[in-house]
């Protein structure tokens, strides 16, 4: 290992590294045990400079995962993958444990504590009220585990495998009761879109409200932490067949777009898998390995095995099913504990690279992830955006047309893919099956251009460019940052960001569109008015009466075009002016 710094800090790494890797034999350890672990290793230099490292003998530790992990820290911005190792980390030390509503919280410590240091700590409810614990060191969890009884006492057997996934059981009911629980569990799901309304319309501005919507609506840390724990406890049953393999969420889970309840989608990554070709003498040894035709066969392979694992041995793992001729095969299934529905892939390796751009572009500037969650949550409000397949626009797409818009900004925003594509560096450089996935992941090397305009305004001028948008002529391109002529006949052509000869919104039909056309009309035109566009007094309920974009998220607001096939639609403006003649009747009756 040679390391390349500046200054004295020289000799302070070398020292460090030397340490950590002091012999041969720890080098091939870590080797054995993956990109991950000497990930690990590295992090614990004390250092915020670029390293920059070659290992001959070992080419798949390359020097990338030092950049990846220490290059963003200087600006408090960490990368993807410096975030996923951490959170990894923490889910490795950490248990889910099953509690009764009466639980005494200060007991419950107590009792956890004496296998080791708890470093965080949380409850929520999801059939029942649980906890996550996160233990100081990974050896508590073991200690946690060996103190651990196989269940009985029910006309059932029990499958005895274990796994980090506990009940606690109170055997002094009596002492419960004498002290009360106060257990505080934290929210797993949105807020009713009615209550969020009454919340946006106490605010003073626009700006206020959009980033007040975001806050209700983003994944909270704890929700964070228990997605990479269900990703941890999977890894455990896919352990028994590929002891190295991690599985990664990816998607809205980790893109900085998830919102509270959304699904989870993970990754299976056996890729990771590799062996020491130790050359003794001439000779080599290999691993005997089945052989498939192809590698799509390969992971169909994989994931059924491990769907029946999941389904037979999975403690809280329900309506398992195994959708193996999809596009991407995965293997579906609810997941109890922690109430979420959750999607296990194998080879979805473009997936991952779009979770790692749109997370860079939404850490790029804050209004891009305000802005996203506004627009979302006002589609699903509409019912442009459905969990149900089908025609709809999807909310990946709804977050590339915003990405678009952002870039035709004057000056714009955020920078087009090609542009991040050229300030990659070698380390960045991706191709996955022919298709180019590179672009920069260092933060530090984006230099942004002075963009000042306001939430409000761009929220305004969001509706205004697609309410104007030539969808019949035009393709939206984030790469290049600009309109092109649309490669085929669809009504919404979107080209997806890597696999360029795709179309992400396909499924989208003409009405579908139409709706979305209309509805952005209206809402341009909405928050343009005076009366819908100001603070206004007090409703008749006690709240305030909603405005801005409250009013926006009102079904009666933005008229509903469900039953306009079967009659002719009035003009917008008549419709809104109505709406707006309503409004000051209902307030004059009110001063009355």
């Amino acid at each position: 290992l040679s390391a390349a710094v500046d200054g004295t800090e020289r000799m302070r790494l070398c020292a460090s590294f030397g340490a950590t890797m002091a012999s041969s034999f720890a080098v091939s350890r870590l080797h054995m045990r993956g990109k991950t672990s000497f990930a690990k290793c590295l992090q614990r230099a004390d250092t915020t400079s670029t390293i920059s490292c070659v290992l001959s003998s070992e080419k798949n530790l390359s020097c990338w995962m030092v950049s990846s992990l220490l290059s963003d820290e200087k600006n408090g911005q960490k990368s993807l993958h410096t975030l996923q190792v951490e959170r990894q980390e923490q889910a490795e030390r950490s248990v889910l444990i099953s509690c009764q509503s009466s639980t005494n919280e200060k007991k419950f410590l107590k009792y956890l504590s004496k296998h080791g240091e708890i470093s965080k700590y949380f409850f929520y409810e999801s059939y029942g009220v649980y906890a996550v614990v996160e233990f100081a060191k990974q050896e508590s969890v073991s200690s946690l585990l060996e103190g651990a009884a196989i269940p009985g006492g029910s006309h059932e057997s029990a499958v005895p495998f274990k796994s980090r996934l506990l009940s606690l059981r109170n055997f002094s009911p009596v002492d419960s009761q004498n002290q009360p629980s106060g257990l505080q569990c934290q929210p797993q799901t949105t807020i009713p879109i009615s209550e969020l309304i009454k919340r946006l319309s106490r605010e003073k501005s626009i700006d206020k409200q959009i980033t007040s919507l975001a806050e209700a609506y983003q994944l909270t840390e704890e929700n964070s932490r228990l997605r990479f724990l269900v990703c941890s406890l999977l890894k455990d049953i896919a352990a028994a067949y590929f002891p190295e393999c991690t599985i990664k969420p990816f998607g809205s889970s980790v893109n900085g777009f998830g919102k509270l309840g959304c699904d989870l989608d993970m990754f299976l990554d056996v890729d990771s898998i590799s062996g020491r070709n130790v050359k003794l003498s001439g000779l080599s040894l290999e691993y005997q390995m089945k052989r498939a035709n192809s590698e799509r066969a390969v992971t169909q392979s994989i994931l059924s095995v491990i769907g029946e694992c999941v389904d037979q041995f999975g403690p809280g793992c329900v309506g398992v099913q195994k959708i193996l001729n999809a596009r991407c095969p995965l293997v579906r299934f609810a997941h109890q504990p922690s109430g979420f529905q959750c999607d296990l892939t194998a080879n979805n390796r473009v997936a991952m690279k779009s979770t790692e751009l749109l997370y860079l572009y939404g850490g790029l500037d804050p209004r891009v992830r305000n802005l996203v969650f506004t627009v979302r949550c006002w589609a699903r409000a509409h019912g442009v955006t459905s969990s149900i397949p089908g025609a709809w626009i999807t909310n990946f797409s709804l977050t590339v047309m915003v990405l678009f818009f952002l870039q035709k900004r004057s000056p714009p925003i955020i920078p087009t893919l090609d542009h991040l594509r050229d300030l990659a560096g070698p380390a960045d450089k991706s191709v996955i099956e022919g298709n180019d996935c590179t672009f920069v992941s260092n933060f530090n090397k984006i230099r942004l251009e002075s963009n000042t305009e306001t939430l409000e305004k761009l929220l305004s001028e969001f509706f205004e460019f697609y309410a104007t948008f030539p969808f019949s002529r035009m393709s939206i391109n984030i790469r290049k940052g600009k309109e092109q002529n649309k490669p085929e006949v669809a009504p919404l052509h979107i080209q997806n960001p890597f696999e360029t000869s795709l179309n992400v919104s396909k499924n989208v039909n003409a009405s579908q569109l139409d709706r979305f056309v209309s509805l952005c009309q209206e809402s341009s035109w909405l928050l343009q008015q005076s009366e819908t566009g100001t603070p206004r007094g007090g409703g008749g309920d006690g709240g305030p009466t909603p405005w801005g974009l409250a009013t926006l998220l009102l079904p009666s607001q933005v008229a509903g075009i469900k039953s306009r096939k079967k009659r002719r639609r009035e003009p917008a403006s008549e419709r809104i002016k109505g709406l707006l003649e309503s409004l000051k009747n209902k307030n004059q009756l009110k001063k009355s």
